[in-house]
């Protein structure tokens, strides 16, 4: 009984120290204050914070206990199409902190249509991940 109750906390503990960490990278990253900024809904900061954590929660509750939710292929879309913001978001974050769009740019001697590469870079992850879903690899 002891050793699962100190099992437990330690699991807990490990659990609050890896989500302050990838709460920590969000913020530095500035993902969320990006997309308010965007988006011009300041005034909704509360419900980004809301919804990052109940994904985080309802994404560890699906994965650790292996719950089957009936929401059929609409749900399944919709889950696609925010991970796939979510995913969208971290790469163009990384890049940007890295300054990878500058520095290419430059290289490659591109003056004009950056947005132009970044709406082929995002059709290509798209068709990629529809590619790898579709083959099942």
């Amino acid at each position: 009984m002891l050793v699962q109750v100190l099992m437990g906390i330690i699991g807990l503990s490990s659990g609050f120290v890896v989500a302050g960490g990838v709460i920590a990278l969000v913020i530095g990253l500035g993902i969320v204050t990006r997309y308010v900024g965007i988006t011009h809904t300041g005034e909704y900061l509360w419900l980004y914070e809301d919804i990052i954590l109940l994904g985080g929660i309802f994404g560890v509750l699906l994965t650790v206990y292996n719950i089957h939710v009936p929401f059929g292929a609409a749900g399944l879309a919709l889950l696609g199409i925010g991970a796939g913001i979510y995913v969208g978001g971290w790469i163009l974050a990384l890049a940007e902190i890295v300054n990878i769009f500058p520095i290419m740019a430059r290289r490659i001697g591109l003056v004009k249509g950056m947005s132009l590469v970044i709406i082929f870079m995002a059709a290509g992850k798209i068709l990629g991940s529809l590619l790898h879903f579709y083959m099942r690899w």
